[in-house]
C-alpha cells in the first residue's frame, strides 16, 4: 500500500519548473502528482490523498490564488507557494489566502526541499494522538478531545477545544481570526471576528500560568494567533 503521507501535489504552468521540482521530490522518495494549471490541481486534490501542495500563484484556467482558497476551505494540508512576486505586501496577501509558506522565484532546489521537509514534519506531528509541553504542564489528547493543565482536566468548550487543537497542531503558523472562526463554527458562521478574541482570552485563563503573559497562545499583532509551545 502506498504511503499517503508522501503524496505531494505540484502545480506550475512552467513545464521546466514542474519537471525539475517533480524530479527532485521523487529522488527523495516522495510520490508526485504534477498539474499544469489550477483547475488540474483541484481535480487531483479531490481525487487523491495529498499530504502537501506546492502551488505556483500565477497559473492559467484557475489561478494559484483561487486554487489555494479552494483547497483551504476543505483541508488544512500544508501549502507552499511558488511566486515571482517579491513585494512584501504581495507575500503577506498570499499567506492571507491560507498558504503556510512561500518560496520566491528563482529558487534553489535545496531551499525548496528544506521547506518541504519542514512542512511534512509539522504534518506528522499534527497527526499524533497526544501531545505534551513543558514536561506535562499542558497535555492535549486529540483522540479523547481533552486538555490537561498540570495533570488536571481543563473544561474547554467545544469551540475553545477546536481552536486550541488547530493552533497546537501547526505550531508557529499564524491563524487569522477568520480562519479560527471557520474552525470554531464552520463555514456558515457569519460572526464578528472579535468573538475569537473572547475565546482566546478564555483559553488563556485555563491553560496559561499568567494569562496576561502567555507562553502557549500568542498574539501576532495585526494578523491573528499562533501556538508558542515547543
Amino acid at each position: 500500500m502506498l504511503n499517503a503521507a508522501k503524496n505531494v501535489l505540484v502545480a506550475d504552468d512552467e513545464q521546466k519548473i514542474l519537471e525539475v521540482v517533480s524530479s527532485l521530490l521523487e529522488s527523495k522518495g516522495l510520490r508526485v502528482f504534477p498539474a499544469e494549471n489550477g483547475a488540474k490541481a483541484l481535480e487531483i486534490f479531490d481525487a487523491e490523498d495529498i499530504a502537501l501542495v506546492i502551488l505556483d500563484l500565477m497559473m492559467p484556467v484557475v489561478s494559484g490564488e483561487e486554487a489555494c482558497l479552494a483547497i483551504r476551505k476543505k483541508s488544512r494540508v500544508p501549502i507552499i507557494m511558488l511566486t515571482a512576486k517579491t513585494d512584501e505586501d504581495d507575500l503577506v496577501a498570499g499567506l492571507g489566502l491560507g498558504a503556510d509558506d512561500y518560496v520566491t522565484k528563482p529558487f534553489s532546489l535545496k531551499e525548496l526541499y528544506a521547506r518541504v521537509e519542514a512542512a511534512l514534519r509539522r504534518t506528522k506531528s499534527a497527526s499524533m494522538p497526544l501531545a505534551s509541553w513543558r514536561e506535562g504542564d499542558l497535555i492535549i489528547d486529540f483522540e479523547k478531545g481533552e486538555a490537561r493543565k498540570k495533570g488536571v482536566n481543563v473544561a474547554l468548550t467545544p469551540s475553545e477545544l477546536k481552536i486550541l487543537s488547530a493552533l497546537v497542531k501547526y505550531p508557529g503558523k499564524i491563524f487569522t481570526r477568520d480562519e479560527l472562526i471557520e474552525i470554531a463554527r464552520g463555514g456558515d458562521f457569519d460572526g464578528y471576528d472579535r468573538a475569537i478574541d473572547s475565546h482566546v482570552k478564555n483559553i488563556r485563563k485555563k491553560i496559561e500560568d499568567d494569562p496576561k503573559n502567555p507562553i502557549y497562545v500568542l498574539t501576532s499583532s495585526g494578523l491573528g494567533y499562533k501556538f508558542g509551545g515547543e
